[in-house]
């Protein structure tokens, strides 16, 4: 039997995000775009993108790609959404034997990346880290405490390879809220946005709470949008297979 074509033949991966359920279009235009930059890295795979809040895009990825491959959740945290029901996606679309990878932000290589991301943000401002304050904001979540956990631990990173003076975290669906942290900070603090894209939370909520503090400081691009993420991709992709 010949092969569907010759994308089945080239190891699959498949990049998945949340995405924006009431407007899937942008959220799923960024991903695709990262899932492009990761297969240009990667030209003897077969790598693409889909979210969950667009109806149909995972099974039309997996009926394109074949029944095995690899998924890399853009996640900041597991949890319910990646233990649980991508896996049922991905069954109900016919790749139940698809391999879920671990999230993208519970990967050491992208914790490791904020560490770089506020390093070169402290050169850039001209700050000394040991008289710097850094806010850490994230999604968290009422429901589950694995995504606080993780932002906590990026910002103890922070603090203890950088050595800086100050470092809070504060969240968009929990306490401390972002607003509550962000009231304290001095003038000249950075905010990294722990969020693997540019989604609602960084348009619309960040920058909401950040006014509601009278927040003066420099507020940096969400981690995932870092022009060193496709790279760490691939190494991902390439470390699950070999």
């Amino acid at each position: 039997m010949m092969p569907r074509n010759d994308l089945s033949r080239k190891p699959a991966a498949l990049i998945v995000a949340h995405g924006q359920p009431s407007d899937p279009a942008p959220a799923g235009a960024e991903i695709a775009f990262l899932a492009a930059k990761v297969q240009s890295l990667m030209p003897d795979w077969h790598v693409r993108a889909a979210t969950l809040a667009e109806p149909g895009a995972i099974a039309r990825a997996v009926a394109e790609a074949g029944e095995e491959g690899l998924v890399y959740p853009l996640f900041m945290a597991g949890g319910w959404f990646t233990r649980t029901h991508l896996p049922e996606k991905l069954a109900e679309a016919g790749g139940a034997r698809w391999t879920v990878l671990p999230p993208f932000g519970l990967d050491g290589a992208v914790q490791a990346l904020a560490v770089d991301v506020v390093r070169e943000a402290l050169l850039v401002d001209g700050l000394v880290a040991r008289e710097a304050t850094v806010l850490v904001a994230a999604h968290g979540s009422f429901r589950s405490p694995a995504p606080a956990e993780v932002a906590r631990d990026v910002a103890t990173r922070l603090q203890g390879e950088l050595g800086l003076a100050r470092v809070e975290v504060g969240f968009i669906d929990q306490s401390p809220r972002i607003a509550e942290v962000a009231a304290g900070l001095p003038a000249d603090a950075i905010v990294l946005p722990f969020f693997a894209a540019r989604g609602g939370h960084v348009i619309d909520d960040l920058p909401a709470a950040l006014e509601e503090a009278g927040f003066l400081g420099r507020v940096l691009p969400p981690l995932g949008l870092d022009a060193r993420v496709p790279g760490l991709v691939r190494r991902a992709l390439k470390a699950s297979r070999g």
